[in-house]
């Protein structure tokens, strides 16, 4: 069994439908994010080590774990035949974006599947929109469907998992994911972000299993370390995870003008270090990595690679 999981490897999940979202040329949330993946891992010949899978569509049934169907039907009726439709200011829909929001939730469901039925040892999904600003009943953030959630709910339903951390170090405070599980002890939510920033929320939760943890602009790699030293981890260890999912956004890089955190390429190789050890010592290496935010495409590419490195370790 464990030359099996080791034959598996790392699964890396997108599809093409990705790509085709699209809210307009200066929007920073658009194609050239994944191209830009992609290009990295070609690049440096990481994408052989992996194994790569495409996306399916999330179902209505998988997406109601987290979606109401009023939702869910509502963003189908806003899809456009062409031009855009705005869910919000920030958040457009072209005739391509309802099947790539199926595919980013689908992605993370596979991965899920995957993951747990020792197919593969992690998997990191390169999939957009992203998902962690969605609530259940509204999108926002550049975000439609809730993708990790979706993921989340799909472990707890349909593999009977009861301990599911989610990790998210996203420069923005992922509040769609806190107002799915807060008070949901079977799991874990832990965040870092820019505070104060979009999306005003994250400093003050209500909840014992959220543990936010706020960093004033400016912060480097020494106070985001600190941060998860200090917060995650006694959180982590009390918990112990049965599978852990990442929220992993790398728009808190300091080449990313989309915020003003200050990390460098290594602060990610850390903190997947980090979290890998943990899966390591509490959930069997059980891993779901899905990106999130990341806008500056040459440190996106760079991190992504770094990050997905040390999962394949």
């Amino acid at each position: 069994m464990n030359v099996l999981i080791k034959l598996a490897m790392t699964a890396y999940i997108t599809h093409s439908d990705c790509l085709l979202h699209d809210m307009g040329p200066y929007h920073p949330e658009n194609p050239q994010r994944l191209k830009a993946i992609a290009q990295q891992l070609e690049a440096t010949g990481l994408i052989e080590k992996l194994r790569c899978y495409e996306s399916p569509l999330a179902t209505d049934t998988q997406l109601m774990r987290v979606h109401p169907l009023d939702y869910i039907a509502s963003i189908r009726e806003v899809s456009p035949q062409k031009g855009l439709a705005y869910l919000d200011p920030d958040t457009a829909m072209n005739p391509h974006s309802l099947n790539a929001a199926l595919r980013a939730a689908g992605g993370v469901i596979l991965a899920t599947d995957l993951v747990v039925g020792q197919k593969a040892n992690r998997a990191f999904c390169a999939v957009r929109p992203p998902g962690h600003h969605a609530e259940s009943t509204y999108a926002m953030g550049f975000c439609i469907f809730n993708n990790i959630a979706v993921g989340v709910a799909h472990a707890l339903a349909t593999h009977g998992l009861q301990r599911i951390a989610i990790l998210d170090f996203d420069v923005h405070h992922g509040n769609g994911t806190e107002a799915i599980f807060g008070g949901n002890q079977k799991v874990l939510f832990c965040s870092t972000f820019q505070h104060p920033f979009y999306p005003h929320s994250g400093a003050k939760t209500r909840h014992s299993n959220c543990i936010s943890v706020p960093l004033p602009a400016a912060s480097g790699g020494d106070a985001f370390r600190q941060a998860v030293a200090a917060h995650w981890l006694s959180a982590v260890e009390s918990f112990k995870p049965e599978m852990i999912f990442i929220s992993a956004g790398f728009d808190a890089h300091r080449e990313d003008d989309m915020a003003n955190l200050m990390l460098d390429d290594v602060d990610y190789v850390w903190i997947t270090q980090q979290i890998t050890a943990w899966a390591e010592q509490y959930a069997n290496g059980r891993i779901v990595s899905v990106l999130e935010g990341g806008y500056a495409l040459n440190a996106l590419g760079r991190c992504v690679v770094q990050h997905i490195k040390v999962l394949c370790e």
